[in-house]
Protein backbone atom coordinates (compact mmCIF):
# COMPACT_ATOMS: atom_id res chain seq x y z
CA UNK A 1 0.00 0.00 0.00
CA UNK A 2 1.19 3.55 -0.77
CA UNK A 3 2.60 5.27 2.39
CA UNK A 4 0.04 8.09 2.12
CA UNK A 5 -2.77 5.58 1.84
CA UNK A 6 -1.45 3.80 4.93
CA UNK A 7 -1.27 7.05 6.92
CA UNK A 8 -4.78 8.16 5.96
CA UNK A 9 -6.20 4.70 6.57
CA UNK A 10 -4.76 4.82 10.10
CA UNK A 11 -6.18 8.30 10.61
CA UNK A 12 -9.63 7.16 9.48
CA UNK A 13 -9.53 4.23 11.89
CA UNK A 14 -8.46 6.61 14.67
CA UNK A 15 -11.41 8.96 14.02
CA UNK A 16 -13.86 6.08 13.71
CA UNK A 17 -12.70 4.81 17.10
CA UNK A 18 -12.89 8.28 18.61
CA UNK A 19 -16.46 8.74 17.35
CA UNK A 20 -17.75 5.36 18.45
CA UNK A 21 -18.76 6.43 21.96
CA UNK A 22 -21.03 9.19 20.66
CA UNK A 23 -20.75 12.98 21.05
CA UNK A 24 -22.22 12.97 24.54
CA UNK A 25 -18.91 11.42 25.75
CA UNK A 26 -16.57 13.90 24.05
CA UNK A 27 -12.90 13.03 24.38
CA UNK A 28 -10.67 15.38 22.39
CA UNK A 29 -8.02 13.62 20.30
CA UNK A 30 -5.89 15.72 17.95
CA UNK A 31 -4.55 12.79 15.93
CA UNK A 32 -0.99 12.25 14.68
CA UNK A 33 -0.66 15.25 12.37
CA UNK A 34 0.29 17.97 14.94
CA UNK A 35 3.12 15.81 16.24
CA UNK A 36 4.44 15.36 12.69
CA UNK A 37 4.33 19.11 12.09
CA UNK A 38 6.22 19.84 15.32
CA UNK A 39 8.90 17.32 14.34
CA UNK A 40 9.31 19.18 11.01
CA UNK A 41 10.04 22.49 12.76
CA UNK A 42 13.45 24.11 12.89
CA UNK A 43 15.12 24.07 16.35
CA UNK A 44 14.15 26.84 18.75
CA UNK A 45 12.17 27.88 21.81
CA UNK A 46 8.77 27.41 20.13
CA UNK A 47 9.55 23.86 19.07
CA UNK A 48 10.85 23.03 22.55
CA UNK A 49 7.62 24.28 24.11
CA UNK A 50 5.40 22.43 21.66
CA UNK A 51 7.21 19.12 22.06
CA UNK A 52 7.51 19.34 25.85
CA UNK A 53 6.06 16.32 27.65
CA UNK A 54 3.54 18.54 29.45
CA UNK A 55 2.19 19.53 26.03
CA UNK A 56 2.52 16.33 24.02
CA UNK A 57 0.83 14.13 26.61
CA UNK A 58 -1.70 16.56 28.04
CA UNK A 59 -5.47 16.04 28.07
CA UNK A 60 -6.52 18.27 25.19
CA UNK A 61 -9.61 20.44 25.49
CA UNK A 62 -12.01 21.96 23.00
CA UNK A 63 -11.03 25.52 22.09
CA UNK A 64 -12.79 28.28 20.15
CA UNK A 65 -9.39 29.22 18.70
CA UNK A 66 -9.72 26.07 16.58
CA UNK A 67 -12.31 26.61 13.83
CA UNK A 68 -13.23 23.67 11.61
CA UNK A 69 -13.09 24.63 7.93
CA UNK A 70 -15.92 22.63 6.30
CA UNK A 71 -15.57 20.10 9.13
CA UNK A 72 -12.47 17.92 8.85
CA UNK A 73 -12.06 17.64 5.04
CA UNK A 74 -8.60 16.06 5.16
CA UNK A 75 -10.35 13.02 6.63
CA UNK A 76 -13.98 12.96 5.49
CA UNK A 77 -16.06 14.54 2.73
CA UNK A 78 -16.62 18.19 3.62
CA UNK A 79 -19.84 19.46 5.17
CA UNK A 80 -21.09 16.04 6.23
CA UNK A 81 -22.17 14.59 9.55
CA UNK A 82 -19.02 12.48 9.68
CA UNK A 83 -16.77 15.45 8.96
CA UNK A 84 -18.42 17.62 11.62
CA UNK A 85 -18.20 14.93 14.30
CA UNK A 86 -14.53 14.34 13.45
CA UNK A 87 -13.86 18.09 13.77
CA UNK A 88 -15.49 18.20 17.20
CA UNK A 89 -13.43 15.16 18.23
CA UNK A 90 -10.32 17.12 17.24
CA UNK A 91 -11.27 19.91 19.61
CA UNK A 92 -12.74 22.48 17.22
CA UNK A 93 -14.84 24.83 19.32
CA UNK A 94 -16.47 26.39 16.25
CA UNK A 95 -17.59 24.46 13.15
CA UNK A 96 -18.53 25.86 9.75
CA UNK A 97 -21.55 25.15 7.58
CA UNK A 98 -21.41 26.83 4.18
CA UNK A 99 -25.04 27.63 3.44
CA UNK A 100 -26.71 27.50 0.04
CA UNK A 101 -30.21 26.55 -1.16
CA UNK A 102 -32.08 23.95 -3.18
CA UNK A 103 -34.67 24.32 -5.94
CA UNK A 104 -37.44 24.47 -3.31
CA UNK A 105 -35.48 27.18 -1.40
CA UNK A 106 -34.41 24.96 1.46
CA UNK A 107 -31.04 25.65 3.08
CA UNK A 108 -28.29 23.02 2.93
CA UNK A 109 -24.58 22.74 3.79
CA UNK A 110 -22.35 22.81 0.68
CA UNK A 111 -19.16 24.72 -0.04
CA UNK A 112 -20.62 25.97 -3.31
CA UNK A 113 -24.03 25.92 -4.89
CA UNK A 114 -22.55 24.27 -7.97
CA UNK A 115 -20.20 21.55 -6.66
CA UNK A 116 -22.48 18.51 -6.48
CA UNK A 117 -20.82 16.89 -9.51
CA UNK A 118 -17.52 16.85 -7.59
CA UNK A 119 -18.62 16.31 -4.00
CA UNK A 120 -21.51 13.83 -4.37
CA UNK A 121 -22.56 10.87 -6.48
CA UNK A 122 -25.24 12.82 -8.38
CA UNK A 123 -23.69 11.96 -11.77
CA UNK A 124 -24.29 8.28 -10.99
CA UNK A 125 -28.03 8.99 -10.49
CA UNK A 126 -29.38 9.25 -14.07
CA UNK A 127 -32.69 10.90 -13.16
CA UNK A 128 -30.94 13.61 -11.13
CA UNK A 129 -27.92 13.95 -13.40
CA UNK A 130 -30.30 14.76 -16.25
CA UNK A 131 -31.32 17.92 -14.39
CA UNK A 132 -27.77 19.22 -13.87
CA UNK A 133 -27.13 22.71 -15.21
CA UNK A 134 -24.38 21.29 -17.42
CA UNK A 135 -24.38 17.52 -18.11
CA UNK A 136 -21.20 15.48 -17.98
CA UNK A 137 -18.90 15.95 -20.97
CA UNK A 138 -15.99 13.50 -21.41
CA UNK A 139 -12.42 14.68 -21.90
CA UNK A 140 -11.26 15.18 -25.49
CA UNK A 141 -7.83 14.21 -26.81
CA UNK A 142 -5.98 14.83 -30.06
CA UNK A 143 -4.52 12.08 -32.26
CA UNK A 144 -1.32 12.11 -30.21
CA UNK A 145 -3.25 11.50 -27.01
CA UNK A 146 -2.74 15.01 -25.63
CA UNK A 147 -5.63 16.49 -23.64
CA UNK A 148 -7.61 19.06 -25.64
CA UNK A 149 -10.37 19.76 -23.13
CA UNK A 150 -10.94 18.27 -19.67
CA UNK A 151 -13.96 16.31 -18.54
CA UNK A 152 -16.59 18.67 -17.23
CA UNK A 153 -19.99 18.97 -15.56
CA UNK A 154 -21.91 21.35 -13.32
CA UNK A 155 -24.58 20.20 -10.90
CA UNK A 156 -26.19 22.70 -8.53
CA UNK A 157 -28.16 22.34 -5.34
CA UNK A 158 -30.70 24.63 -7.01
CA UNK A 159 -31.21 21.96 -9.70
CA UNK A 160 -32.88 19.60 -7.20
CA UNK A 161 -35.18 19.64 -4.18
CA UNK A 162 -34.13 19.10 -0.57
CA UNK A 163 -35.67 15.61 -0.60
CA UNK A 164 -33.61 14.72 -3.67
CA UNK A 165 -30.48 16.29 -2.18
CA UNK A 166 -30.85 14.05 0.87
CA UNK A 167 -30.73 10.91 -1.31
CA UNK A 168 -27.17 11.72 -2.42
CA UNK A 169 -23.99 10.39 -0.87
CA UNK A 170 -21.07 12.73 -0.29
CA UNK A 171 -17.56 12.02 -1.54
CA UNK A 172 -14.12 13.63 -1.30
CA UNK A 173 -13.73 16.59 -3.66
CA UNK A 174 -11.51 14.89 -6.25
CA UNK A 175 -12.21 14.20 -9.93
CA UNK A 176 -10.17 13.03 -12.91
CA UNK A 177 -10.02 15.74 -15.62
CA UNK A 178 -8.85 13.15 -18.18
CA UNK A 179 -11.92 10.95 -17.70
CA UNK A 180 -13.81 9.56 -20.67
CA UNK A 181 -16.78 8.41 -18.59
CA UNK A 182 -18.60 9.38 -15.40
CA UNK A 183 -17.17 6.34 -13.65
CA UNK A 184 -13.62 7.40 -14.54
CA UNK A 185 -14.39 11.01 -13.58
CA UNK A 186 -15.36 9.97 -10.06
CA UNK A 187 -12.80 7.19 -9.63
CA UNK A 188 -9.68 8.53 -7.91
CA UNK A 189 -6.74 7.10 -6.04
CA UNK A 190 -7.70 9.07 -2.95
CA UNK A 191 -7.09 6.73 0.02
CA UNK A 192 -9.75 8.57 1.99
CA UNK A 193 -12.36 7.34 -0.50
CA UNK A 194 -12.38 3.78 0.85
CA UNK A 195 -15.79 2.10 1.15
CA UNK A 196 -17.52 3.14 4.34
CA UNK A 197 -15.80 6.52 4.59
CA UNK A 198 -18.30 8.51 2.56
CA UNK A 199 -20.42 11.23 4.07
CA UNK A 200 -23.99 11.99 5.05
CA UNK A 201 -25.30 15.23 3.55
CA UNK A 202 -27.01 17.68 5.89
CA UNK A 203 -29.59 20.39 5.62
CA UNK A 204 -28.66 23.59 7.43
CA UNK A 205 -31.27 22.85 10.10
CA UNK A 206 -29.78 19.37 10.63
CA UNK A 207 -26.31 20.89 11.01
CA UNK A 208 -27.63 23.21 13.72
CA UNK A 209 -29.10 20.28 15.65
CA UNK A 210 -25.88 18.27 15.31
CA UNK A 211 -23.54 21.09 16.31
CA UNK A 212 -25.69 21.91 19.32
CA UNK A 213 -25.49 18.24 20.34
CA UNK A 214 -21.71 18.38 19.94
CA UNK A 215 -21.58 21.45 22.18
CA UNK A 216 -19.77 23.75 19.76
CA UNK A 217 -20.34 27.23 18.32
CA UNK A 218 -21.56 27.63 14.74
CA UNK A 219 -20.03 29.75 11.97
CA UNK A 220 -22.35 29.57 8.96
CA UNK A 221 -21.25 31.21 5.71
CA UNK A 222 -23.90 32.60 3.39
CA UNK A 223 -22.52 31.43 0.04
CA UNK A 224 -22.69 33.54 -3.08
CA UNK A 225 -25.43 32.07 -5.30
CA UNK A 226 -24.38 31.08 -8.80
CA UNK A 227 -27.97 31.47 -10.01
CA UNK A 228 -29.39 34.89 -10.75
CA UNK A 229 -31.04 36.50 -7.76
CA UNK A 230 -33.87 36.75 -7.04
CA UNK A 231 -34.34 33.03 -7.62
CA UNK A 232 -38.02 33.14 -8.47
CA UNK A 233 -39.40 35.16 -5.57
CA UNK A 234 -36.39 34.36 -3.32
CA UNK A 235 -34.21 37.47 -3.01
CA UNK A 236 -30.72 37.83 -1.54
CA UNK A 237 -32.26 39.51 1.53
CA UNK A 238 -34.68 36.59 1.86
CA UNK A 239 -31.69 34.22 1.73
CA UNK A 240 -29.76 36.17 4.37
CA UNK A 241 -32.84 36.39 6.58
CA UNK A 242 -33.70 32.69 6.15
CA UNK A 243 -30.28 31.60 7.42
CA UNK A 244 -30.67 33.53 10.67
CA UNK A 245 -34.31 32.41 10.99
CA UNK A 246 -33.24 28.76 11.29
CA UNK A 247 -31.09 29.58 14.33
CA UNK A 248 -33.98 31.46 15.90
CA UNK A 249 -36.34 28.56 15.19
CA UNK A 250 -33.91 26.16 16.86
CA UNK A 251 -33.61 28.39 19.94
CA UNK A 252 -29.87 28.96 19.48
CA UNK A 253 -28.31 31.74 21.56
CA UNK A 254 -26.95 34.51 19.29
CA UNK A 255 -23.60 34.41 21.10
CA UNK A 256 -23.09 30.85 19.82
CA UNK A 257 -23.38 31.89 16.16
CA UNK A 258 -20.86 33.74 13.97
CA UNK A 259 -22.66 34.43 10.66
CA UNK A 260 -20.20 35.20 7.86
CA UNK A 261 -20.24 36.34 4.26
CA UNK A 262 -17.88 37.61 1.54
CA UNK A 263 -20.53 40.25 0.84
CA UNK A 264 -20.31 43.36 3.00
CA UNK A 265 -23.97 44.04 2.15
CA UNK A 266 -24.98 40.76 3.81
CA UNK A 267 -22.95 41.55 6.92
CA UNK A 268 -24.33 45.08 7.26
CA UNK A 269 -27.86 43.77 6.65
CA UNK A 270 -27.50 41.35 9.56
CA UNK A 271 -26.14 44.11 11.77
CA UNK A 272 -29.17 46.29 11.07
CA UNK A 273 -32.04 43.81 10.55
CA UNK A 274 -30.84 40.92 12.75
CA UNK A 275 -28.94 42.93 15.36
CA UNK A 276 -28.61 40.21 18.01
CA UNK A 277 -27.09 37.72 15.57
CA UNK A 278 -25.40 40.47 13.55
CA UNK A 279 -23.24 41.56 16.46
CA UNK A 280 -20.83 38.68 15.74
CA UNK A 281 -21.12 38.88 11.96
CA UNK A 282 -17.84 38.14 10.16
CA UNK A 283 -16.81 39.91 6.96
CA UNK A 284 -14.75 37.50 4.84
CA UNK A 285 -12.17 38.99 2.48
CA UNK A 286 -11.34 37.12 -0.73
CA UNK A 287 -8.43 39.28 -1.90
CA UNK A 288 -6.13 37.36 -4.25
CA UNK A 289 -3.11 39.67 -3.97
CA UNK A 290 -1.74 42.12 -1.41
CA UNK A 291 -2.67 44.97 -3.74
CA UNK A 292 -6.34 43.99 -3.36
CA UNK A 293 -6.27 44.16 0.45
CA UNK A 294 -7.92 47.16 2.14
CA UNK A 295 -5.72 50.08 3.11
CA UNK A 296 -5.43 51.33 6.69
CA UNK A 297 -8.00 54.02 5.87
CA UNK A 298 -10.39 51.46 4.37
CA UNK A 299 -10.05 49.25 7.45
CA UNK A 300 -10.91 52.23 9.66
CA UNK A 301 -13.93 52.88 7.44
CA UNK A 302 -15.12 49.28 7.90
CA UNK A 303 -14.87 49.71 11.66
CA UNK A 304 -16.79 53.00 11.46
CA UNK A 305 -19.67 51.12 9.79
CA UNK A 306 -19.98 48.92 12.86
CA UNK A 307 -17.99 45.94 11.59
CA UNK A 308 -16.27 44.10 14.44
CA UNK A 309 -14.69 41.05 12.82
CA UNK A 310 -12.68 40.93 9.60
CA UNK A 311 -11.53 37.57 8.18
CA UNK A 312 -8.87 37.69 5.46
CA UNK A 313 -6.77 34.71 4.28
CA UNK A 314 -3.71 33.80 6.36
CA UNK A 315 -1.23 35.19 3.82
CA UNK A 316 -2.81 38.64 4.26
CA UNK A 317 -1.89 38.70 7.95
CA UNK A 318 1.52 37.03 7.80
CA UNK A 319 4.60 38.10 5.86
CA UNK A 320 8.05 36.53 5.69
CA UNK A 321 11.20 38.31 6.85
CA UNK A 322 14.56 36.63 7.09
CA UNK A 323 12.92 33.31 6.27
CA UNK A 324 10.55 33.54 9.24
CA UNK A 325 6.84 34.44 9.42
CA UNK A 326 6.00 37.85 10.95
CA UNK A 327 2.88 39.98 11.34
CA UNK A 328 2.11 41.84 8.11
CA UNK A 329 1.47 45.56 7.80
CA UNK A 330 -2.17 44.74 7.02
CA UNK A 331 -2.49 42.81 10.30
CA UNK A 332 -1.10 45.76 12.25
CA UNK A 333 -3.40 48.18 10.42
CA UNK A 334 -6.47 46.03 11.15
CA UNK A 335 -5.72 45.85 14.86
CA UNK A 336 -5.02 49.60 14.96
CA UNK A 337 -8.45 50.14 13.38
CA UNK A 338 -10.00 48.21 16.29
CA UNK A 339 -11.01 45.16 14.26
CA UNK A 340 -10.97 41.65 15.65
CA UNK A 341 -9.57 39.02 13.32
CA UNK A 342 -10.36 35.48 12.18
CA UNK A 343 -8.32 33.89 9.38
CA UNK A 344 -8.44 31.00 6.91
CA UNK A 345 -7.43 28.29 6.14
CA UNK A 346 -4.52 26.42 7.66
CA UNK A 347 -3.18 23.40 5.75
CA UNK A 348 -5.14 24.15 2.60
CA UNK A 349 -2.95 24.73 -0.48
CA UNK A 350 -2.91 28.30 -1.76
CA UNK A 351 -4.02 28.49 -5.40
CA UNK A 352 -2.01 31.30 -6.95
CA UNK A 353 -3.51 33.43 -9.74
CA UNK A 354 -1.78 33.34 -13.11
CA UNK A 355 1.05 35.84 -13.26
CA UNK A 356 1.79 35.79 -9.53
CA UNK A 357 5.31 37.27 -9.09
CA UNK A 358 7.98 34.72 -8.17
CA UNK A 359 8.82 36.56 -4.94
CA UNK A 360 5.20 36.41 -3.81
CA UNK A 361 4.90 32.73 -4.76
CA UNK A 362 8.07 31.93 -2.82
CA UNK A 363 6.75 33.74 0.24
CA UNK A 364 3.43 31.89 0.17
CA UNK A 365 5.29 28.60 -0.24
CA UNK A 366 7.34 29.45 2.84
CA UNK A 367 4.16 30.07 4.84
CA UNK A 368 2.55 26.79 3.76
CA UNK A 369 5.59 24.57 4.32
CA UNK A 370 4.91 21.90 6.95
CA UNK A 371 7.81 23.02 9.13
CA UNK A 372 6.45 26.57 9.26
CA UNK A 373 2.86 25.67 10.18
CA UNK A 374 3.30 26.06 13.93
CA UNK A 375 5.43 29.19 13.46
CA UNK A 376 2.61 30.76 11.41
CA UNK A 377 0.11 29.78 14.12
CA UNK A 378 2.32 31.38 16.75
CA UNK A 379 2.46 34.67 14.85
CA UNK A 380 -1.32 34.59 14.38
CA UNK A 381 -2.07 33.63 17.97
CA UNK A 382 0.44 35.53 20.05
CA UNK A 383 1.81 38.35 17.88
CA UNK A 384 -1.38 39.34 16.06
CA UNK A 385 -3.96 38.02 18.51
CA UNK A 386 -6.51 36.56 16.10
CA UNK A 387 -9.71 35.20 17.65
CA UNK A 388 -9.51 31.92 15.76
CA UNK A 389 -7.98 30.04 12.85
CA UNK A 390 -9.82 27.91 10.31
CA UNK A 391 -8.10 24.60 9.58
CA UNK A 392 -8.74 21.55 7.41
CA UNK A 393 -7.27 19.41 10.22
CA UNK A 394 -8.64 21.18 13.33
CA UNK A 395 -6.48 19.05 15.63
CA UNK A 396 -3.41 21.04 14.58
CA UNK A 397 -4.85 24.32 15.88
CA UNK A 398 -6.26 22.57 18.95
CA UNK A 399 -2.81 21.19 19.79
CA UNK A 400 -1.16 24.60 19.45
CA UNK A 401 -3.87 26.45 21.41
CA UNK A 402 -3.79 23.94 24.28
CA UNK A 403 0.01 24.01 24.49
CA UNK A 404 0.13 27.82 24.48
CA UNK A 405 -2.81 28.33 26.82
CA UNK A 406 -4.93 30.25 24.30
Amino acid sequence: MHPLATLLACCLLWVAHACAAGPEMMNVQVGPRPYTLVEAMRPGALRERLEARSCRESAFRTTAFSIAHRGAPMLYPEHTRESYVAAARMGAGIIECDVTFTRDRQLVCRHAQNDLHRTTDILLRPSLAARCARPFTPARFDAAGDLLSPADAECRTSDITLAEFKTLSARMDRVDPAARSVEEYLRTEDPASFPGTGGTLLSHAESIALLRQLGVDMIPELKRPVVAMPFGDFSQRDFARAMIAEYRAAGITPGDVWPQSFSLDDVLFWKSAEADFGRQAVYLDDAKTRAELPTAAELRELASKGLRIWAPPIWALVSVEGGRPVASRTARDARAAGLELITWSLERPVRLPAGTPHAVAAQLHALSHAGATMEVLDVLGRDIGVKGVFSDWPGTVTYYANCMGL
